[in-house]
């Protein structure tokens, strides 16, 4: 009889399940879901958006034993070290065309030039999104607007379409429309100059994401994005992942301009007097 008791408390745990109710989100007044919050990713996608293992650092030589920091990273230690990660991407592997491919690796190799991060350019889209910093969603009856801590990016998400963006950009042009529960966000416009993360995989300016904003519990937003881009990838491919909202009683975003603190490596080779390297 033990294991009609069992079967039986399966069976109801089965039918709770069934009837519990999808969440839904507060409204706003004229009764969308509420993504008003801070939110911030909590992956390792900023590192690589494919699923890796650790490293000694992002930039490497070969060693007598495999592969070691490179010299400018060397003192950083483990805190230069790139951690595991489960990756972002459904499906695995990125479908990139053959002489995509090839120069996703040459970026790889040359990450300490390359990688617009390092000299703090803007983000891009969806970048912006998972990078180990908070973002702000500010959202009213008339506009939708996304704050970044990092590098002060803005975007404004145009509830009407303006047309064809006037000219290409770090973060694209933004128009949104709600679909039930969830916000989509056609995203197109883009220069060629973003990466997707720190590990050289990168797009054209013929980039195009759809994201994809769900807040499937109290604290949390489900984040998907969908990529096209004919020129890199062979086919469509989606990353997603969940959002949290910051906790803290006094969460807000700080001023974390950092194009300042990178003069010294864009701009330091032309003092009158150069620093010591």
């Amino acid at each position: 009889m033990k294991w009609v008791s069992v079967l039986l408390l399966a069976l109801c745990a089965i039918t709770l399940t069934a009837q519990t109710p999808a969440y839904r989100a507060p409204r706003t007044p004229d009764g969308k879901p509420d993504l008003n919050g801070i939110w911030q990713a909590l992956n390792e996608a900023n590192y690589d958006i494919e699923m890796h293992t650790a490293r000694p650092a992002m930039a490497l030589r070969p060693g007598p034993y495999g592969p070691v920091p490179a010299a400018p990273v060397l003192r950083l230690g483990a805190v230069g070290a790139v951690p595991p990660g489960m990756g972002v991407v459904e499906g695995g592997e990125l479908p990139y065309r053959p002489e995509a491919l090839a120069k996703k690796k040459q970026n790889q190799e040359n990450w300490l030039n390359l990688d617009p991060e390092i000299k703090c350019y803007l983000p891009g889209v969806p970048r912006a999104t998972y990078m180990p910093y908070p973002f702000q969603i500010i959202q009213s009856q008339s506009a939708i607007f996304f704050a970044y801590e990092y590098a002060g990016a803005v975007r404004n998400l145009f509830m009407k379409d303006p047309g064809p963006a006037p000219v290409d950009s770090w973060m694209g042009q933004s128009v949104a429309h709600w679909e039930g529960e969830t916000l989509v966000v056609d995203v197109k416009g883009f220069n060629d100059q973003s990466w997707f993360d720190r590990s050289g995989n990168f797009h054209s300016d013929k980039l195009h994401v759809v994201e994809r904003y769900t807040r499937t519990s109290p604290d949390v937003i489900t984040y998907e994005a969908t990529i096209e881009d004919p020129e890199v990838f062979t086919r469509p491919w989606k990353m997603s992942m969940p959002l949290y909202r910051r906790q803290e009683k006094n969460a807000q975003l700080m001023d974390f301009k950092c194009v300042e603190f990178v003069e010294e490596l864009m701009y330091g080779q032309w003092r009158k007097k150069p620093l010591e390297p």
